[in-house]
C-alpha cells in the first residue's frame, strides 16, 4: 500500500512539474546571430529557460500556433515583384520540442509580417504588409497549407510619409471565428470581413471598417478575455484605442497615449497584449523609448495607466506574457536578446529577473504546451 501511494506521489508530483513546463518558440529576422525558429523550454515556476531546438526557415518574422500546438505556420517575411512572400507549415513535437518542415505557399504579396490560423484550424490567413493585401489558405490533412483562396487587397493612403499606400500589419480572427479583424498601418483603418470557416471566403458586411485618428498607423489588435472589450496599437502616434466589440462591430470607447510624460520622440509603438485574467493591457514602445506601457482595465473595458517599464533592450518589436500569467518576455529585436520579466499580478507591474536569451533578432514569441 505504502508502494502505491509513493507511486501516486510520484506521478502526481511529475504531473505537476510537466504542467509548468512550456515551449517557446520564437521567430527571427535573418542575421549574422540567428535564422529560423528557435525553440526553448521554458519553466514558468522560475523563469528559467533551456535551449530545445533550431529550424533554419528564411525571415520567420511572425508565427501562428494552431489549435492543439501540432502544426506551426510561419511568415517569410520577402518581397520579389510583389510576391515574394510566403508561408511556411512545420509539424511540432510536444515531445522533443521539434519541429518538421512540411511545406510553403506563396501568399501573393510581399513582406507579408502577420499570420493567423482560423479556431477550427482549417484556414491560415496572412497579411502582407508592402503589398498592403491579405490571402486565406486552407490548411490540408497532414496540416500542409495551399495555394491561397482568398485574395483581397486593400486601397488608399493616408497623411505621413509611411502611408502612402496600403499596409497590412494583422489579420486576427474574432473569438467566435465569424470576423478577420485586418488593421491597415497605411490607410488608417481596421477593415472588418465576415469569414465563413465552411468555405473560407471573406465577405464585407454592413459596416466595413473602422476608421481611426488620420496618422495613427494602426498596427496589432487584440481582444479581452471576456470577449467584450478589443484593443489596437497604433504605431504612428502612440496610442492605443479600447472599443466594445459585439458581433463583428466595434465602438471606439476610449484613446489612451503608450508614451511617457513628456516624451515626444516618435514612438514606433509595436505589439499589444492582455494579461490572462483580463485585469492588465500591455504595449510596446520602440523608436528612444523601448518601453513597455502598462495598464490596468476596469469593468468598462478602460484604461488607467499603471507605469513604464524599460525593456532594458532595444526595439521591442514582440513580446508575450506566459501561459501561467507570471512572466513576461520581450523580443528586443535590436540588441539581439529576450528579457524576462516577472509579473506583479495585483498591480501588473514588471520586475527584470536577469535571465536572458541571446538570441539575434528576435521578433515573435510563441507558446506551446510541453508534453
Amino acid at each position: 500500500m505504502l508502494h502505491r501511494i509513493l507511486a501516486f506521489m510520484i506521478l502526481i508530483t511529475g504531473f505537476t512539474a510537466n504542467a509548468q513546463d512550456y515551449y517557446l518558440l520564437a521567430g527571427t529576422y535573418d542575421s549574422p546571430k540567428s535564422e529560423g525558429i528557435y525553440v526553448y523550454r521554458f519553466n514558468s515556476t522560475d523563469g528559467s529557460i533551456k535551449p530545445v531546438s533550431h529550424i533554419k526557415t528564411s525571415n520567420p518574422s511572425y508565427l501562428s500556433i494552431a489549435p492543439g500546438g501540432r502544426y506551426v505556420y510561419a511568415v517569410h517575411e520577402n518581397a520579389k515583384d510583389g510576391k515574394g512572400g510566403e508561408v511556411a507549415a512545420f509539424s511540432f513535437n510536444n515531445k522533443t520540442g521539434e519541429l518538421q518542415f512540411i511545406n510553403q505557399q506563396g501568399t501573393g504579396g510581399d513582406h507579408p509580417c502577420y499570420v493567423e490560423t482560423d479556431q477550427t484550424g482549417q484556414w491560415v490567413f496572412a497579411g502582407n504588409y508592402t503589398s498592403g493585401s491579405l490571402s486565406v489558405m486552407p490548411v490540408l490533412p497532414g496540416g500542409a497549407v495551399g495555394a491561397f483562396s482568398s485574395h483581397i487587397t486593400h486601397e488608399g493612403n493616408g497623411p505621413t510619409d509611411r502611408q502612402k499606400s496600403p499596409h497590412v500589419h494583422c489579420t486576427l480572427i474574432s473569438p467566435d471565428n465569424k470576423t478577420l479583424l485586418v488593421p491597415d498601418l497605411g490607410i488608417d483603418k481596421v477593415m472588418l470581413y465576415q469569414f465563413d470557416a465552411a468555405t473560407g471566403k471573406l465577405t464585407q458586411g454592413k459596416r466595413a471598417f473602422t476608421s481611426t485618428q488620420p496618422g495613427s498607423g494602426p498596427r496589432h489588435f487584440t481582444f479581452h478575455p471576456n470577449h467584450r472589450f478589443g484593443y489596437l496599437v497604433q504605431e504612428l502616434n502612440g496610442t492605443v484605442n479600447a472599443y466594445k466589440y459585439k458581433k463583428g462591430k466595434l465602438k471606439q470607447i476610449q484613446r489612451i497615449s503608450t508614451m511617457p510624460a513628456g516624451d515626444n520622440q516618435f514612438p514606433g509603438s509595436a505589439d499589444i497584449h492582455v494579461s490572462s485574467d483580463g485585469k492588465f493591457l500591455y504595449a510596446s514602445n520602440r523608436s528612444n523609448s523601448n518601453t513597455i506601457a502598462i495598464f490596468s482595465i476596469n469593468k468598462k473595458g478602460k484604461l488607467t495607466l499603471a507605469g513604464h517599464q524599460s525593456t532594458l533592450g532595444n526595439g521591442p518589436r514582440n513580446f508575450n506574457v506566459d501561459p501561467t500569467g507570471k512572466f513576461l518576455l520581450v523580443g528586443n529585436q535590436n540588441s539581439d536578446e529576450i528579457v524576462i520579466f516577472e509579473r506583479n499580478p495585483d498591480t501588473g507591474l514588471l520586475k527584470d529577473t536577469g535571465k536572458r536569451i541571446a538570441l539575434g533578432k528576435p521578433v515573435c514569441i510563441k507558446w506551446i504546451p510541453a508534453g
